[in-house]
């Protein structure tokens, strides 16, 4: 899930992942779409406290984007959310991803900002 994430994430940003960030993921729930033992896509779910999860490296495979693997683990990701019994969805989208988000039903709370090197939105989805 890590070189996933490598690749996808931070690898075209000229980025690696720091030892804090790595630490920060040590309780979050990992989740992870295979096709027989590839993992195709990933992401994690955070708890921030009040009932609310964020989202956070969300990734798909290179050459797979556009194919329903993103839209299946998000469908997956939120139902995972539900039954450990968060009510919110945040997470903090890059603006090249707002449209795939937008469908499924998220919406920008907040103006754009600067992470990672890249412009994001804050978004979020009652679950």
């Amino acid at each position: 899930m890590l070189d996933l994430r490598y690749q996808v994430l931070r690898k075209p940003l000229g980025l690696d992942f720091t030892t804090a960030e790595l630490d920060r993921g040590k309780n979050d729930i990992l989740l992870g779409c295979f096709d027989d033992d590839e993992l195709q896509g990933c992401c994690m779910l955070t708890n921030k406290g009040n009932g609310v999860a964020k989202l956070r490296q969300m990734a798909v495979r290179n050459g797979l984007q556009g194919t329903g693997i993103g839209r299946m683990l998000m469908i997956f990701a939120e139902t995972v959310a539900r039954d450990k019994g968060f009510s919110k969805l945040i997470m903090h989208a890059r603006k090249s991803a707002v449209g795939f988000y937008e469908k499924l039903g998220y919406t920008i709370e907040g103006p754009e900002f600067l992470e990672v090197t890249i412009p994001h939105y804050v978004m979020q989805k009652d679950l």
